[in-house]
């Protein structure tokens, strides 16, 4: 039974690389390597993304250099899509991930998250001038352009409108411009960006969901110094009016409520 004990020893010896061995042993590694592990997208603009000549950017980027600037380390950014992106964190190829991840129930009960660090609400948007349309009830029998299967898709449907079928937010916008759709109910992140860098584009949000969908910064379970570390950060960084700083940049406001 040689062969037994060989591959239980195999199996303790690759959890002991999976799992912190005591409580801190992970914050205590990054801060000896001097480096935060940050995984990330880099091809979702304005929170990661790359800009002209190439560089790392965005407002998820500039909070998690922020962050690891506040833990006395530096931020090292490993990009991947979105399909694997936390799942990245379960093989242990970085520390967190940084990349406007929602906080859900579901994914609580595998991961822990950092407080909020920003939030999104869907918005009515309609062309300047548009006076027949207040507020989410004012839908009904109006066409609104929407991408079919997004939450913003059935939200106006279940409004009464009739939807205007579009690749993303930039489109829905244009149909809203050019008078083919009469609004569209959208991200008031994306639509906060959109006007940071058109903010003469004739279009407004009439009215706004109350609730909101918060995104934090995402770590595996187990690890509560580190946690604990991310969560005084990002609360100096707001303190010391970096992260204001950081959300004028990128959306002209504060987003973190």
């Amino acid at each position: 039974m040689n062969w037994l004990k060989t591959f239980a020893a195999a199996a303790l010896v690759q959890a002991a690389f999976l799992l912190p061995a005591h409580a801190g042993e992970n914050l205590q590694a990054i801060k000896t390597a001097g480096v935060l592990k940050v995984g990330t997208e880099g091809t979702y603009a304005p929170f990661t993304y790359h800009d002209d000549s190439g560089k790392l950017v965005g407002f998820d980027v500039e909070i998690a250099e922020a962050v690891a600037q506040k833990l006395g380390v530096k931020a090292q950014f490993q990009e991947g899509k979105w399909d694997g992106l936390i799942a990245g964190l379960d093989a242990n190829r970085y520390d967190t991930v940084v990349n406007q991840v929602g906080i859900t129930e579901a994914r609580k009960q595998k991961y822990d998250f950092s407080e909020p660090y920003i939030a999104s609400k869907a918005v009515l948007i309609v062309k300047d001038g548009n006076s027949y349309i207040k507020d989410f009830a004012d839908l009904k029998g109006k066409k609104a352009a929407q991408s079919l299967t997004s939450n913003f898709g059935k939200l106006a449907e279940q409004s009464g409108a009739t939807l205007v079928g579009t690749d993303g937010f930039d489109q829905s916008i244009q149909l809203v411009l050019t008078g083919r759709a009469d609004a569209t109910i959208n991200d008031s992140l994306s639509f906060l960006d959109f006007k940071k860098h058109k903010p003469d584009a004739p279009v407004q949000i009439v009215a706004q969901q109350a609730n909101a969908d918060y995104s934090g910064i995402i770590i595996r379970k187990g690890e509560p110094e580190l946690l604990e570390a991310i969560n005084k950060a990002l609360a100096d960084i707001k303190a010391d009016g970096t992260y204001t700083k950081i959300a004028d940049k990128y959306f002209g406001q504060d987003v973190s409520k």
